[in-house]
């Protein structure tokens, strides 16, 4: 399939939400040339509606319609594969007309009819680990969206509540989640550095610093692909910017995390 889970390693990236067709196409271009320079499988990511934001009036995005048009647009422009979110089962269809990638938030990765519908979609399905669970549990939700057909399936780790406002990863969860659920595991950069309800006016805050030494140690610890949001200037994104990459230092972040990813592995196999 496109999206090409199991081919590692991989890039899922891109903005948290969509925004003017100019920011897109200009993450969306870096993205693909990274993808060329550092021989990386990237798929562009971004969301046509968050769903599950802190405050009723927290900026959304553009939403199905227009969303998946803007979607349609960056795919065309890069040649990348696309993923986006889906938060209810009546939304999979559509978005699985743009989308080579249908992801599950982690706030819904207990939701029976939203898997199994994005499971019969005949796309490829990322689920996220919600912040509660333990590893094992996961198996439960690759079930459901197998029930639904026979999808290429990713299940990404971002962290574990600790207290009420942050979030620690567990590195034994990527061997756990794979032994546990028999498909790739990703590793969400971006959402293990968040912290829920610390920033300003009640909405999350987060710990971008943080993102380098998690990503490398998960790139040692066997994480399959990485989920890093990036943008030009996250302090003004309207969404998750406190721990999203600034564009210009991506490439230099991967170049290291693959590196590691590389190294781990030729010791196993040594």
């Amino acid at each position: 399939m496109s999206a090409h889970f199991g081919a590692t390693p991989f890039l899922l990236a891109g903005p948290c939400v969509l925004e003017s067709d100019d920011l897109n196409l200009r993450v969306g271009e870096a993205l693909a040339e990274l993808g060329v320079r550092l021989g990386l499988h990237v798929v562009f990511k971004a969301s046509y509606d968050k769903a599950n934001r802190s405050g009723v009036s927290s900026p959304r995005g553009p939403g199905l319609e227009r969303g998946l048009a803007a979607l349609a647009r960056v795919r065309a422009a890069t040649g990348l594969p696309i993923l986006t979110d889906v938060h209810e089962a009546g939304h999979v269809a559509a978005a699985a007309q743009v989308a080579d990638v249908l992801q599950i938030p982690a706030f819904l990765c207990r939701q029976t009819d939203l898997l199994v519908a994005a499971g019969r979609a005949g796309r490829a399905v990322n689920v996220k680990k919600g912040q509660w669970m333990a590893p094992d549990a996961m198996a439960g939700a690759v079930e459901k969206v197998r029930s639904g057909g026979p999808p290429e399936i990713a299940v990404t780790e971002r962290g574990t509540f600790f207290g009420y406002g942050d979030l620690v990863v567990d590195m034994r969860n990527f061997a756990r989640l794979r032994a546990a659920c028999g498909v790739p595991v990703v590793f969400d950069a971006t959402h293990a550095v968040q912290q829920p309800g610390q920033g300003k006016d009640g909405a999350s805050g987060g710990d971008r610093d943080s993102v380098p030494p998690l990503l490398y140690a998960a790139a040692a610890a066997g994480a399959d692909g990485f989920f890093v949001e990036t943008h030009p200037d996250p302090d003004h994104a309207p969404s998750d910017g406190p721990t999203m990459v600034p564009l210009e230092q991506l490439g230099a972040l991967l170049s290291v995390a693959l590196d590691v990813w590389q190294r781990a592995r030729e010791a196993v196999r040594a």
